[in-house]
């Protein structure tokens, strides 16, 4: 799996995974102290998408992602549309 270099291509597809079919997309974060590197990784089994970073900037982007991800995936609303104009 590889990872992708810039924020931008990794969010946008991202978000284009998750609005795909919102039911099978799992998030994880996974932080190593010893390498200080955080690491995103957005799956539906068929297609993994992985991001790392160990720089300080990169992390509120996670988080401003992380956080959108997640008020989607509670929302009762419907998806179509709801990231684009965020």
């Amino acid at each position: 799996m590889p990872y992708f270099r810039t924020w931008d291509e990794f969010a946008r597809a991202a978000e284009k995974l998750y609005l795909t079919d919102p039911m099978k997309v799992r998030v994880v974060l996974k932080y190593r102290h010893c390498d200080g590197n955080l690491c995103m990784k957005v799956t539906d089994d068929a297609v993994s998408l992985q991001y790392k970073t160990d720089q300080a900037q990169d992390v509120k982007k996670i988080e401003k992602l992380h956080g959108k991800l997640m008020r989607l995936m509670v929302s009762k609303e419907s998806h179509s549309g709801a990231m684009e104009t965020d």
